[in-house]
């Protein structure tokens, strides 16, 4: 009995990881066109088995294929492997880089595929492109169970045309891969909703709370108007955020981390969210508020230096300059307010992630961390090239001998050479680092303006460099970055 039990809990396993697979047509380069063109709209995504990036879009993009089964008109998921069975699909269509996806119509390729890549912005990306911007609602049954789906709508009531239909008509057309509408001139759905000219924002049902109202009513007259008034509205008083939506929450914001889950846990997700709204209700229009899933913002947690996180709520927020905070006193309603309120009043101490300072700092490449950069870069009298660089960067570990002989070299000189680990300190806003190694020029008297270097790597580069642009010529080497005649 308890060998067939463990069977059934192993099957069940194994359904769930595999769920939606079954949904993704693999196809090969023997069946790719005639597959391809069964359906109207297929997204395709090209991808090799070895591939990090492929294997962490392969479950979102089978439960996207999931989320779509049944629409109509159809619309299909396949993959194509570029290493086995589909090497000539994938040359055929200028696959260079995994994974690539693309957007097929009646067989053909019709755009390049650029939207989310999670299962839900897949899924809502795709029924997006196809069929018209807003979906007629010819019924009350039909507008119901519009409204049933767990994303907000904006839908319009219109008895006939008019100047707000062709606004509502046209912003539709815009926005329709971000945003979900619908439209009616049916007497029985003007007549339920009680409008014959007017245009609402549905709130999504499972976000339904006591602190707003499940709708809201477009009062304006323009596009611009009701793209204001859409994102205004469009999340709330403590929106959800996803990876998919976080440019759409501006500081001062503060962040609810939690097991945000509407699909497994709506009841338990929205117990702690309602908590949330009861304070946001008395900060609108000041402070921003946003729940979000911990698992998915795990890097998030990390800037603020959380490697795991415990059941109850992690709230961390942002202040108008982009400073960060923690709330450190466990999660309540009294608590939250109060803490918000102390960011409001620019009362709370900002966390800054940083290394230790160094015990001693005498070597010719000095390190910086977060708690001291202030002192090693920017107050520190002198000309100054700076170097952020990951301990695991393979271009960074071949540049540190070579700054290391640069710092030798100009050890009696007026210039500071300088390093941060970036992956492990808080950069400071005014540098930009998007890759490994990032390297700035700070001359002594404009340190606010520090400059990018894009110079060559080799020490000679970076003495010429640093000899044309010292703010006072160097003692041993010219503008030109020639070595000066020592006289005997």
């Amino acid at each position: 009995m308890s060998c067939r039990l463990l069977l059934v809990c192993l099957c069940a396993l194994v359904a769930v990881a595999f769920a939606g697979e079954a949904d993704v047509l693999d196809l090969t380069d023997s069946d790719f066109s005639t597959r391809v063109a069964e359906t109207e709209t297929t997204l395709v995504m090209f991808y090799a088995p070895w591939c990090g990036h492929c294997k962490k879009l392969k479950p979102e993009y089978a439960k996207a294929a999931e989320l779509l089964r049944g629409e109509d008109p159809p619309i299909a998921l396949a993959k194509v492997d570029c290493t086995e069975g589909g090497k000539d699909t994938c040359n055929k269509f200028s696959v260079s880089g995994y994974p690539t996806l693309k957007v097929f119509k009646n067989g053909e390729v019709s755009q390049e595929y650029n939207g989310p890549r999670e299962a839900t912005g897949i899924a809502k990306y795709m029924k997006s492109i196809v069929g018209p911007a807003s979906k007629d609602l010819l019924t009350v049954e039909a507008f119901e169970a519009f409204l049933k789906v767990q994303e907000t709508s904006v839908v319009g009531f219109f008895q006939k045309e008019s100047e707000l239909k062709g606004v509502f008509l046209k912003y539709a057309d815009s926005q329709r891969e971000r945003l979900r509408f619908g439209h009616s001139s049916a007497p029985a759905v003007l007549e339920k909703q009680g409008e014959t000219d007017a245009v609402f924002l549905f709130r999504a049902r499972q976000l339904a709370n006591k602190f707003e109202p499940d709708f809201v009513k477009f009062e304006g007259t323009t596009k611009q108007e009701l793209a204001d008034f859409v994102k205004a509205n469009f999340h709330g008083l403590a929106g959800v955020r996803s990876r998919d939506t976080t440019s759409d929450f501006k500081n001062p914001l503060v962040v609810v981390y939690y097991a945000v889950d509407y699909v497994k846990n709506p009841k338990g997700t929205n117990y702690w969210r309602n908590r949330v709204l009861k304070v946001a209700k008395e900060f609108v229009g000041r402070v921003n508020f946003a729940v979000s899933a911990k698992d998915d913002f795990q890097h998030e947690l990390n800037e603020y230096g959380y490697d795991y996180t415990g059941d109850k709520p992690l709230v961390l927020a942002r202040d108008a300059k982009n400073q960060k905070f923690i709330m450190k006193d466990e999660f309540s309603v009294e608590n939250l307010q109060a803490f918000a309120t102390e960011l409001e009043e620019g009362s709370l101490e900002p966390y800054v992630k940083s290394e230790p300072v160094p015990e001693s700092n005498d070597g010719p490449v000095k390190v910086a961390v977060a708690k001291n950069f202030d002192e090693v870069v920017v107050n520190n009298g002198v000309d100054t090239l700076v170097e952020f660089y990951a301990p695991w960067c393979g271009h960074c570990k071949k540049l540190t001998p070579t700054l290391e002989e640069l710092g030798t070299k100009l050890k009696d000189e007026a210039v500071s050479i300088v390093k941060m680990d970036a992956t492990a300190n808080d950069v400071p806003p005014q540098f930009e680092v998007r890759g490994f190694p990032t390297l700035y020029w700070l001359p002594k008297d404009a340190k606010s303006s520090p400059a990018r270097y894009e110079g060559g790597r080799e020490v000679d580069d970076f003495v010429k460099y640093i000899a044309k642009h010292a703010t006072s010529e160097l003692k041993g080497f010219d503008r030109a970055g020639g070595a000066k005649k020592t006289e005997l």
